[in-house]
């Protein structure tokens, strides 16, 4: 059995819904918004978080309120396909993918009600148990980019992982002081990015100086020209991937076959798309690690319970939100005990 089949028949009813606002002023140029879909049913509650990352879609859809057609009987796959049919945004959103982000708020939240009225946690329906989670922080070095950050987190807490995003001004002498702390589990290209703020320009010198450099570290989105594969080639088992994957059928489309990628469930939109991809990888001996999305609020307990679930030992980039902000200490340390709720998509507060 696949493991959306565990799910797919779970009864849903929807009473009504109603639409939550999150924010969070991350530096001086960034306040983060989020909105809180909450599916009401049958005397429970369903939560899920659109992280769209444009703020002006998240007041635009407050302002709307729930106008989407959800109340209803349905099942877990009826509703998915109810929201296939629905027009989520009245207008073409500026990335596609904020499609997936906010539909993914609306599967989540119905996979959580379906289970409470049901009387089952997410592990009781697909028969597997939370367990410790590795997680990694991921952060950028400043401008311009130095190890202080870094080392200061270190000092709060020794054995922490990072996933760092690599920028122009990365000079060998700061590829040598990161490949000593030992900690760098990852390093990320944004070479996958297309139209977004965080887009970057391919560098074969730059590439080829962190492959050398960080003989460890995975290597992840990379963007492919004809110079960046020369050096990218005889490392390709390093190489793994996060903005293209949205289905199984992207994993299949990979340009080299990959020994791990990242499985952002937000990215996936779907329920069935995302646990096709689990079901996918097992099959294939394909490693999994998670991500995240600067969730404010459910999203990131969610994306922690299905990294439990799934792929715990990874190096799941879905820390605590407390890793968002400046270096400090009594932080939940990695591995990171997760507990599920009794019932429902979600964990209960550490």
């Amino acid at each position: 059995m696949s493991l959306y089949d565990a799910v797919r028949d779970l009864p849903l009813s929807i009473d009504n819904y109603a639409l939550e606002g999150l924010e969070q002023q991350v530096s001086s140029g960034f306040l983060r918004k989020s909105t809180v879909i909450r599916l009401a049913g049958a005397g429970e509650e369903g939560l899920g978080e659109d992280v769209t990352y444009e703020a002006t879609e998240h007041d635009l859809v407050l302002a709307q309120g729930p106008v989407q057609p959800l109340a209803g009987e349905w099942t877990i796959a009826t509703f998915s396909d109810h929201l296939a049919t629905l027009t989520l945004f009245d207008h073409e959103p500026d990335q596609h993918a904020y499609s997936d982000y906010r539909r993914w708020a609306y599967e989540s939240a119905a996979l959580d009600l379906a289970l409470r009225q049901a009387g089952l946690s997410l592990g009781d329906a697909v028969g597997r148990s939370a367990r410790p989670l590795t997680f990694v922080v991921s952060m950028r070095l400043g401008k311009p980019a130095t190890t202080e950050r870094l080392l200061a987190w270190l000092a709060h807490y020794p054995t922490l992982r990072f996933k760092l995003d690599a920028t122009p001004d990365w000079t060998d002498e700061l590829i040598l002081e990161l490949e000593q702390t030992g900690a760098v589990d990852s390093v990320d290209f944004k070479g996958q990015y297309h139209g977004t703020s965080v887009d970057t320009v391919p560098d074969p010198e730059l590439y080829e100086r962190i492959v050398a450099g960080l003989p460890h570290a995975w290597l992840e989105d990379p963007a492919l020209t004809s110079e960046t594969e020369a050096v990218l080639e005889p490392h390709h088992e390093r190489i793994t991937w996060d903005a293209v994957i949205h289905s199984v059928a992207d994993i299949e489309a990979l340009r080299w076959p990959p020994k791990t990628v990242n499985v952002k469930p937000s990215r996936f939109g779907s329920v069935e798309r995302l646990f096709t991809a689990y079901d996918y990888c097992k099959a294939h001996d394909i490693g999994a690690y998670g991500g995240g999305q600067f969730e404010l609020g459910v999203g990131r307990d969610q994306i922690q319970l299905l990294a439990a679930l799934f792929h715990p030992g990874t190096p799941n980039d879905v820390a605590p939100g407390g890793f968002n902000v400046d270096p400090q200490p009594g932080l939940p340390s990695s591995p990171l005990a997760v507990v599920p709720r009794p019932t429902g998509f979600g964990t209960i507060a550490r």
